[in-house]
């Protein structure tokens, strides 16, 4: 805010000192909003630590499972087995809000099963292929989680970003800038008083000479 475009009027004085009060109410809930935010970033990224972990586990023994697997049963008996499972997993994606930041909510279904909804025939293959099968629902249900996780660190981060951006805009920039314009126009309007008062005295003096 220029000072040379302020006007030095009572009404302007008024108004100036209504913005600064508004300004820092907001200033304090963006303050807050944004330590409510950080808290709970922190906690989703220690929820990701441990998604991670875990997919990168659950990855390793549906790798070694799948290699156990095309060892006992060959690929062509593994691959028959994979190609009869009919139901495919369903995602459904809803909505949760975190202090004012939409994050996604991901409800999988149809990603564990048991041996009946697995459609291949249980006395044609062996343990082998179920330890099999359930080490990669598990690896599929971890990265459903984690992506859940992720996407929702990612969204409060940004979020964080923004209101730090708007709190830093309004306690170094918007909230001194509409001081300075207030005490300016307080200045001049101290000053406009003096001089009236000094030309009331002369035309005072005059009148009783």
């Amino acid at each position: 805010m220029a000072l040379k475009d302020v006007k030095p009027t009572r009404s302007e004085l008024i108004n100036l000192k209504r913005r600064v009060k508004l300004s820092e109410r907001g200033y304090n809930i963006l303050k807050m909003k944004r330590d409510g935010l950080i808290l709970e970033f922190f906690k989703v990224l220690e929820q990701a630590k441990g998604s991670r972990d875990a997919v990168g586990e659950k990855y390793e023994r549906a790798r070694q499972m799948i290699a156990i697997a095309n060892t006992v049963e060959g690929a062509i008996g593994v691959k028959a087995a994979a190609l009869s499972v009919s139901e495919k997993p369903q995602l459904t994606l809803k909505q949760k809000n975190i202090m004012g930041v939409v994050v996604p909510k991901i409800e999988a279904t149809k990603v564990r099963k048991n041996l009946s909804e697995r459609g291949y025939g249980v006395l044609g293959t062996s343990a082998i292929i179920d330890e099999t099968a359930n080490a990669f629902e598990e690896l599929v249900d971890e990265i459903i989680r984690a992506a859940e996780i992720e996407t929702t660190m990612k969204r409060l981060l940004s979020e964080i970003e923004s209101t730090k951006r708007r709190v830093n805009a309004l306690e170094f920039k918007v909230i001194p800038e509409l001081k300075e314009a207030s005490a300016f126009i307080k200045m001049r309007l101290d000053e406009m008083e003096r001089d009236e008062l000094v030309r009331l005295k002369k035309i005072k003096a005059k009148s009783k000479a």
